[in-house]
């Protein structure tokens, strides 16, 4: 039964939403925000939920910051999630050294279980039902550094004696999303009246509310397997035009 957790990157929207979920169900969540986040303050007054500042290249410091009476580590910051920064390779290498370093703190802190957060782009580009059995075969520094911090920090979870989980997030939305997203900024574009404009839209999508996402990592913790690579999406695949009309005949048809 887990009963204290540590969530580093909690001012995303899954990390957001997945420390909601934790402490509604009765367990303590230290949020590890980055020294001088403007949004450590968001979980201010919310009980249950305590903050400690801690740059992503410093993690391993952690248990010298903690009391070591945690069971479970959910691994969220990520330094470079858009843009041209997905091709900095500098900057996805040094994500993957501070997996590994989230990896070591969990052991220090007492943890059992590690779980990290992957990406479907990991996968690259596939045709057909994404499955954990299939190869990767990733084409962005992004996508190649998510898939060397899943089994490399396997590997060190291995060594340090805890349960190891990898949770492969396809695509989500819901509240604390950024603006920047696909949904979000067709939401906002839409409701102020401005034309948009989109590719065709035929790739198939599969699009997860924040709040099941987050339920889905509090369960892998609790019962997912060592090892275990887990798909986090609705299995419900559509076009990402008809997730696109969709929007539009929501917000203004």
């Amino acid at each position: 039964m887990m009963k204290k957790a540590i969530v580093t990157g909690p001012s995303g929207a899954v990390g957001t939403s997945l420390i909601r979920e934790l402490i509604g169900r009765g367990i303590e969540v230290t949020a590890v925000f980055r020294e001088g986040s403007p949004s450590r303050d968001i979980f201010s007054d919310v009980p249950g939920v305590q903050t400690v500042a801690c740059s992503l290249d410093s993690i391993r410091q952690l248990p010298r910051l903690l009391n070591h009476d945690y069971d479970a580590f959910y691994h969220f910051a990520w330094d470079g999630t858009y843009g041209n920064e997905r091709q900095d390779y500098s900057r996805q290498a040094g994500n993957i050294v501070s997996s590994i370093e989230a990896a070591r703190a969990a052991e220090g802190l007492g943890c059992t279980v590690f779980i990290g957060a992957g990406s479907q782009s990991e996968f690259g580009r596939s045709t057909g039902k994404l499955s954990p059995e299939m190869p990767c075969f990733p084409d962005n520094g992004y996508s190649c550094a998510k898939l060397a911090a899943g089994q490399l920090t396997r590997l060190e979870c291995e060594k340090l004696g805890l349960k190891h989980i990898w949770c492969r997030i396809f695509s989500t939305y819901g509240c604390n999303d950024k603006p920047y997203t696909l949904v979000m900024s067709t939401i906002l574009r839409m409701l102020k009246g401005e034309r948009v404009q989109f590719t065709a839209g035929d790739q198939i999508w599969d699009f997860l509310y924040n709040k099941d996402c987050a339920r889905a990592f509090r369960l892998a913790a609790e019962k997912g397997q060592h090892g275990g690579i887990y798909c986090l999406g609705s299995g419900q695949t559509r076009r990402l035009r008809d997730f696109i009309t969709a929007i539009r005949d929501a917000v203004n048809p």
